[in-house]
């Protein structure tokens, strides 16, 4: 494991595996580095994959409480990227990550080589909520709640999660304070990033489940009418987790790499 530090002086756990282009994964909310599990081993064949604990989740520290917001957050990938000796990477962000990632390519354009957003939205709409954009109420209980129980089967497949019980297991068992969770929870809420998204040029990927009932899918429509250069793929069936019980998402991501962003030589 190794440290990060964020602009406030907060630790930022992270660690690298692989060769090859730097690809930064950026987690969801209140989940840990750990939770990329397979995904992480898979994309590290091909990728040096670097993850990192948001603050106040896992190894890293709490920092400063007002430095909770998914702008914000995006500064410590920044500094991540910083500790690993990296001056641009692919970034791939699932969930709340995939807002952070939003951020990081509005924000440090010349840091994000492609731009990879699972399960992800552009946050809040100004003026009233998307029909139909919004989490179903039982999901939206089953959120809160923070049981794994009832979260599973919005996230995965039923028999990938039979069949990979300690991926599951880690996902869900993130080390983190009710404080930071809370935080958490507030900056994937509260974030909106609509009137910015047009500022992208990173060639962007969309990953998104047509049965994710946490972010439905005409968060994903929308967030590829925003970005103009973005493909947006509607995985058949998928929930919230298609990062990780879709593994052929993987191979997707490399072919998009290679196509939108290949290493540039000389």
């Amino acid at each position: 494991m190794k440290i990060a530090l964020a602009s406030d002086g907060a630790e930022l756990a992270w660690t690298d595996a692989g060769e090859g282009q730097p690809l930064l994964l950026i987690a969801g909310q209140a989940t840990a580095m750990d939770g990329w599990g397979p995904t992480a081993e898979a994309l590290s064949r091909w990728f040096r994959v670097i993850r990192f604990d948001h603050r106040g989740i896992g190894g890293s520290g709490d920092g400063d409480a007002g430095r909770y917001t998914t702008r914000l957050l995006a500064a410590d990938a920044a500094a991540v990227l910083d500790a690993a000796g990296v001056e641009a990477a692919h970034v791939y962000g699932h969930s709340m990550g995939g807002r952070i990632a939003q951020w990081l390519a509005i924000d440090h354009p010349h840091r994000v080589r492609a731009l990879i957003l699972a399960a992800t939205s552009g946050g809040k709409r100004p003026g009233g909520d998307l029909p139909g954009a919004g989490p179903t109420p039982a999901a939206l209980e089953a959120l809160v709640s923070g049981d794994a129980a009832r979260l599973e089967p919005l996230f995965f497949d039923p028999g990938w999660a039979r069949n990979h019980p300690e991926a599951v297991r880690t996902f869900f068992n993130s080390r983190a304070s009710a404080w930071a969770k809370a935080r958490h929870f507030r900056a994937s809420r509260d974030h909106d990033a609509w009137g910015e998204l047009g500022a992208i040029h990173a060639p962007t990927l969309i990953l998104h489940g047509t049965d994710d009932a946490l972010t439905p899918l005409p968060n994903a429509v929308l967030l590829h009418q925003h970005i103009r250069r973005s493909t947006l793929v509607k995985v058949p069936g998928a929930g919230h987790g298609l990062h990780l019980d879709h593994p052929e998402t993987v191979d997707w991501i490399r072919q998009f790499i290679a196509a939108k962003a290949p290493l540039k030589t000389a």
